[in-house]
C-alpha cells in the first residue's frame, strides 16, 4: 500500500511550490514518518494496556522503552537519508553532466527535472555559458576576418616578389627578394591555417556541413595530390586502405585540411624519414599517418598539439599550428586522436578515430 500526500491547502502550496526540494522531501518523508509514529504509539499502547506489568520492574520497562526509541531513531535516520538522496538526485545528475562535458562544450545545461531551488543557479550558469560562447565566437570571427584581410595584400606582395625575381637582379638584391618571398609564403600559410582554425572552432556550425564519405576512397584521392610533393622531398608516400567502403560523416574541406596538415607535418619535421604511410581502418573508422623518421622526444609529445608550439630542436620553419588544427578538426568531428612516438615507436604515428556515421551527433573526445 502506497501512501500519497497532497498539498492542496493554498498556504502550503505557497510555502512548498511544485517542483521544489522542500515539497519533494515533505511528500517523500511524511508518509514513512507518520507510519513510524503510528508504530511507536501502537507498541506503547500494547505494552501499557495488553501486557501484565505486575511481574515487571521499572528497570525492565526502561530498557524496553529505550530499545524501542533507539530502533525508531535508526529507522527515522534511514528514511531521512533516503529521502534527501532522492531529493538531490537531480543535482547529482546535473553534476555528472557538467563533469562529462568537454571544455569546448558551451551549450546550455538542461533544467529538466531540476528543483526550483537549484533552477536559478542553473539559469545563471547557462547565462554565463552563453556570454562565454558569444565572446569565444567573436574572438574566432576576428581571427578569421583578420586572416582573410591579410591574405590579399600578402598575395600581392608575393606576386611582386615573383615579378622581381623573374628579372635580372644583382646578387644581393635577389637574395633579399627571395627572403621577402619566403617570409611572405610563411605568412600566407599562417593566414590560411588561422582561417582553418577559426572554422574548425565553430563546431556548432560545422555539423551542418557534414556529409557521408567513404573514408578509404577519400584518403586515396586526397593522398594522390601529395605524391609529387613527397617525391620532391625524396620520400615514398604509401597508402594501406581496405577495398570496401569505410563510411564516416565529416566536412570534406576540414577533413582535407586535417590530412594535409598531418602529411605536411611529417614532410617538414620527420628528420631522416624515407617513408610516410597512410592507414585507413574500418572498425572503428580510423585514419593514421606515420613516418619512419627520428620521432618526437617524450617531453615534446605532451605539448605537440598546443597552438604555436614548436619543438626546441625543430629544424624546419613553421607556425606551430599544424597539429593544433588537427586537434580542433578532430574535436569538431567527435573524433579521438593519439600521438605515438619514441620510445614506443621509432618514428611518429598520429591516429584519428572517428565515431562513425552519425550526422549531427554532439560527440566530443576532448
Amino acid at each position: 500500500m502506497i501512501l500519497t500526500v497532497r498539498l492542496d491547502f493554498k498556504p502550503l502550496r505557497t510555502l512548498f511550490p511544485r517542483g521544489s526540494l522542500a515539497r519533494h522531501l515533505i511528500l517523500r518523508l511524511l508518509p514513512p514518518v507518520m507510519f513510524l509514529v503510528a508504530v511507536d504509539l501502537a507498541v506503547t499502547w500494547i505494552i501499557t494496556s495488553r501486557i501484565n506489568l505486575s511481574v515487571w520492574v521499572l528497570r525492565d520497562i526502561f530498557w524496553i522503552m529505550l530499545a524501542g526509541q533507539a530502533i525508531l531513531v535508526l529507522l527515522f535516520i534511514w528514511v531521512l537519508v533516503v529521502g534527501v538522496k532522492s531529493g538531490l538526485s537531480s543535482v547529482n545528475k546535473l553534476a555528472d553532466e557538467i563533469q562529462q562535458r568537454s571544455a569546448d562544450d558551451l551549450s546550455p545545461l538542461s533544467i529538466e527535472g531540476v528543483t526550483t531551488e537549484a533552477a536559478p543557479v542553473v539559469n545563471h550558469i547557462n547565462d554565463l555559458l552563453a556570454r562565454l560562447n558569444e565572446a569565444t565566437q567573436g574572438q574566432r570571427r576576428f581571427v578569421g576576418h583578420a586572416a582573410h584581410q591579410l591574405r590579399t595584400p600578402l598575395t600581392g606582395l608575393r606576386l611582386e616578389c615573383e615579378l622581381m625575381l623573374a628579372q635580372p637582379l644583382p646578387d644581393d638584391v635577389r637574395a633579399r627578394a627571395e627572403r621577402i618571398k619566403a617570409v611572405t609564403d610563411r605568412m600566407i600559410r599562417l593566414g590560411q591555417q588561422l582561417l582553418v582554425l577559426a572554422r574548425a572552432d565553430s563546431s556548432a556550425q560545422i555539423k551542418e556541413t557534414f556529409r557521408r564519405l567513404d573514408l578509404a576512397d577519400w584518403v586515396r584521392q586526397t593522398a594522390l595530390e601529395w605524391v609529387p610533393v613527397a617525391r620532391s622531398h625524396k620520400i615514398d608516400l604509401q597508402l594501406h586502405a581496405p577495398e570496401f567502403p569505410v563510411w564516416v560523416d565529416a566536412d570534406p574541406l576540414l577533413l582535407e585540411a586535417l590530412l594535409s596538415n598531418l602529411i605536411d607535418n611529417a614532410l617538414r619535421y620527420a628528420k631522416g624519414a624515407t617513408r610516410i604511410v597512410l592507414h585507413v581502418g574500418q572498425t572503428p573508422p580510423s585514419m593514421s599517418v606515420e613516418d619512419n623518421g627520428s620521432g618526437i622526444a617524450p617531453e615534446a609529445q605532451l605539448r605537440a598539439f598546443e597552438a604555436f608550439y614548436r619543438a626546441p630542436k625543430a629544424e624546419s620553419e613553421g607556425s606551430g599550428l599544424g597539429l593544433a588544427i588537427v586537434q580542433e578538426i578532430a574535436q569538431a568531428h567527435g573524433a579521438g586522436w593519439k600521438l605515438v612516438s619514441r620510445p614506443e615507436f621509432s618514428g611518429t604515428r598520429i591516429n584519428i578515430v572517428f565515431p562513425g556515421p552519425r550526422i549531427g551527433a554532439g560527440l566530443n573526445r576532448g
